[in-house]
C-alpha cells in the first residue's frame, strides 16, 4: 500500500515535468542579431525585408522549442528570428525562430548596436548603456 501514494505523486508531477521541458532548453547565443527572415526556395531567404541572401550550406534553423527545422518546410513564411552570419562567406549560418515572448525582448539588430549594448548572460538579456 505504501507504493500507491508514491505512484500517485509521480503521476501528478508528470505534467509539471512536461511543461518544464517546453521552454527553450539551450539559450540563444549573445552573438546573434534580431531580424525578420522570409524563407524562399532553399537556400534563398530575404533578410529584414530587403536583403536577398542565402542560408549557408551548414546552416541550422531551430524552432521555438529548439528543435531543428528544415528550411524546405518554411518556404513562403516570414518569421521574427535571431540569426548569425558565417564570418567567411557572409551567409546566414544559424537561425532561431522566436516565440512572441522572445521577440518582445530587447535584442540588437546591427553589429554596431551589439558593440555598444551590454549583454547579461545570467538573464539572457541586453540593455542599452
Amino acid at each position: 500500500m505504501l507504493g500507491a501514494p508514491l505512484l500517485t505523486s509521480l503521476v501528478a508531477l508528470a505534467p509539471v515535468a512536461a511543461h518544464a521541458q517546453a521552454a527553450r532548453p539551450v539559450p540563444i547565443p549573445a552573438n546573434t542579431l534580431r531580424g525578420e527572415i522570409t524563407f524562399g526556395l532553399p537556400p534563398e531567404i530575404v533578410l529584414n525585408g530587403k536583403v536577398a541572401t542565402r542560408l549557408s550550406p551548414a546552416s541550422r534553423i531551430r524552432g521555438q522549442s529548439n528543435t531543428l527545422v528544415m528550411s524546405g518546410n518554411l518556404g513562403g513564411q516570414t518569421h521574427v528570428v535571431n540569426y548569425n552570419v558565417d564570418g567567411q562567406t557572409g551567409l546566414v549560418k544559424d537561425v532561431w525562430l522566436l516565440t512572441a515572448a522572445e521577440a518582445s525582448r530587447l535584442w540588437p539588430t546591427t553589429p554596431e548596436e551589439a558593440a555598444k549594448w551590454v549583454f547579461d548572460p545570467i538573464s539572457q538579456s541586453w540593455s542599452k548603456p
